[in-house]
């Protein structure tokens, strides 16, 4: 049987050198609420147990070390998360920690984010890593993923062209949006979502998230997205917001014209995969490697233990009640609870629970999954 580490050398050590930001256990967050310009957030009521209305405050930033990209910032590095209790920022961590935190990995790789619509958002794309590095100085585009957690009436999602168009038609119809608020909606193939559904939505594909879906958003770390519809709700978008400082010529670039109808909604909607079954809990391969390079996710149905063999990750409880332990540290777990486990304490955690708790786990492109590792074995051996 596998045995967990508790007071061991190495541990000591980063005991005694880590300083008030961080004391060598899994990193728990302050809420981290993000300004956007559409409506939403009422889902967070049942869910995070916030307010019961919606908001320009619509996202939770999961674990975050990146800052959003809003025309006006309404706090200091908004988007970017805070060590639990401290003043300190998740990317200072990273930075004064980068071994411990991250093992052999430049960067955290990945942004999570809770997001909960009221309203439909504009129609839009983003990049892949050739057009960032071109345009946006930045290494990585924004291949996202969703995940279905919950759903107002008659929720839906939008993947790709309905048909096949050219440029000249989609430059028209934006054009025709600044009167039309529907015409851009109707280019794109409209999808009904229930809890569970997986999405994923690779750079170049146009793609909305409709009104009524409270979403886990799992992405490559940017806030990069060309929106070139005129409206959001009764929010006029200017081009700016719109094009992020891009000439419109360059702006439609981003656009894959070649990702639209049957194919395009093949390549968005994913089935999870069942990889390990035992007593203690179920585990689902819902992104893998052969899906994007650009992240992994899991989701585990625990019902007794699960140690956690993958680090650094980002952990979110979707559903259910428990705990997380080691030899020496102990935290309850509930909906809507969010940690980043530092490469060090790979296969040093566990999560344990009485009444049975989903675990959804988002790695950077660079870890190595214990799906891979594992295939079909014991997680608890």
């Amino acid at each position: 049987m596998h045995v967990l580490e508790s007071e061991t050398d190495t541990m000591t050590k980063l005991r005694t050198k880590t300083c008030q930001e961080w004391d060598g256990n899994p990193v728990f967050f302050e809420r981290n609420r993000v300004f956007r310009v559409y409506k939403g957030g009422k889902l967070f009521h049942t869910f995070l147990g916030d307010a019961d209305e919606d908001g320009n405050l619509p996202e939770e930033w999961v674990a975050s070390s990146v800052e959003a990209l809003n025309k006006e910032k309404r706090v200091e590095r908004e988007g970017i998360s805070k060590v639990k209790g401290q003043s300190v920022y998740f990317d200072e961590l990273l930075n004064r920690y980068p071994q411990e935190m991250l093992g052999h990995g430049e960067s955290m790789g990945i942004l999570v984010k809770y997001l909960d619509s009221a309203i439909r958002l504009p129609a839009q794309v983003h990049p892949d890593k050739a057009f960032s590095r071109q345009y946006f100085h930045s290494s990585y585009g924004k291949t996202e993923s969703w995940i279905i957690l919950d759903t107002r009436e008659d929720a839906c999602v939008y993947v790709g062209f309905r048909n096949r168009y050219t440029e000249e038609e989609l430059k028209l119809a934006i054009e025709k949006s600044e009167n039309d608020r529907n015409v851009l909606q109707e280019m794109m193939t409209k999808i009904p979502v229930k809890r569970g559904d997986v999405f994923l939505i690779p750079a170049g594909m146009i793609h909305a998230i409709g009104g009524g879906c409270l979403i886990l958003e799992i992405q490559e770390p940017t806030d990069l997205t060309i929106q070139p519809e005129a409206w959001c709700g009764d929010y006029y978008l200017d081009e700016y917001e719109r094009y992020l400082g891009l000439e419109q010529k360059d702006a439609l670039k981003c656009f894959d014209f070649n990702l639209w109808g049957k194919t395009a909604v093949e390549a968005g909607r994913k089935v999870a995969q069942t990889f390990a079954e035992d007593e203690d809990r179920k585990s689902e391969l819902l992104i893998g490697k052969e899906d994007t390079e650009c992240f992994s996710i899991f989701r585990h149905q625990v019902k007794r233990t699960m140690i956690l063999r993958d680090a650094p990750g980002i952990y979110v409880v979707t559903k259910g009640e428990g705990w997380l332990e080691n030899g020496r540290f102990s935290r309850s777990l509930t909906q809507g609870d969010y940690f980043f486990l530092p490469y060090v304490l790979k296969e040093k955690s566990r999560i344990v629970t009485n009444k049975g708790i989903e675990i959804i786990e988002c790695l950077p492109p660079y870890a190595e999954t214990a799906e891979q590792i594992y295939e079909g074995g014991n997680f608890n051996e």
